[in-house]
């Protein structure tokens, strides 16, 4: 009967069969257990912010809106050789990523999810570890719960950007911790002239497991596109001159002796 059927079928339906055949076994492939990682590595030079070096599996991070940052979270996992997905961010550069070590043959870009961004992220997390998405539109805490149970169980990290756009969400509720870049410093144009090379700013955390603000001062990219750390500036020494002699006091002409001068005493003959 079935090949009664396929023999039927004429060469256009044919090759969509093929495409979904295909579909299928790409999903297929992709499906995972529950990842067994107790953390999703991130760049050494964030590691020190961060309690054990990483992000925790299943949770979620608030993040400012800095397309430096995301990539260079991105990177940790994708190093891994793990999935990564970017949802709700059309204008995110491509090439910036792959710059911040990002493979881009196990990125999944869903640019413009529409209202049902929470369902697409829903559904990604079945077989993507780790997740960026900017909101379009506040959530309900029964909604976050929800999401947030599934995260856990099938231990996908979701990194939410703030901001960007009128209607969004504002700071995500049941989350991890806070990742944000501030006091950002940008190197490379004259007065005039140049061209931007790297930017300097503080990446700051707060987490749960460690809520005193954590900071490194970081290039946010680098000269080779990934973050670096900035090493302390060391105070330069300058030697001081050496302080002149105090001058001798000069003697006075009072004639009365002083207390500690001896009298000497003439005997008239």
């Amino acid at each position: 009967m079935g090949m009664a059927l396929g023999s039927m079928m004429d060469p256009a339906t044919d090759v969509r069969a093929d495409d979904v055949l295909r579909l299928r076994q790409e999903i297929t492939r992709m499906q995972r257990r529950r990842s067994d990682l107790p953390l999703i590595p991130v760049a050494s030079a964030l590691k020190s912010i961060l309690p054990e070096g990483g992000l925790q599996v299943g949770t979620t991070y608030s993040l400012s809106p800095s397309p430096g940052l995301i990539g260079a979270l991105l990177a940790g996992a994708s190093a891994t050789g793990a999935w990564c997905a970017v949802v709700g961010m059309p204008t995110l550069g491509v090439e910036a990523l792959a710059g911040h070590g990002v493979e881009l043959s196990r990125l999944l870009l869903v640019p413009e999810p529409g209202p049902r961004w929470l369902s697409v992220v829903s559904a990604l997390s079945e077989v993507i570890p780790l997740i960026a998405i900017r909101p379009s539109s506040p959530v309900r805490d029964a909604e976050v719960s929800r999401l947030s149970a599934r995260l856990r169980d099938r231990g996908c990290t979701l990194l939410v950007v703030s901001g960007g756009r009128a209607g969004s969400a504002g700071a995500w509720p049941q989350s991890e911790g806070s990742i944000d870049v501030h006091d950002p410093q940008w190197r490379g144009l004259g007065a005039g002239w140049g061209a931007l090379e790297e930017c300097e700013a503080t990446v700051t955390a707060r987490t749960r497991r460690s809520p005193v603000p954590q900071s490194v001062r970081v290039r946010l990219p680098g000269a080779h596109g990934t973050v670096e750390a900035v090493a302390p500036a060391v105070p330069r020494l300058v030697p001081l001159p050496l302080p002149l002699p105090l001058p001798l006091p000069l003697p006075h002409d009072d004639p009365r002796p002083s207390a500690g001068t001896p009298t000497l005493l003439a005997v008239a003959g």
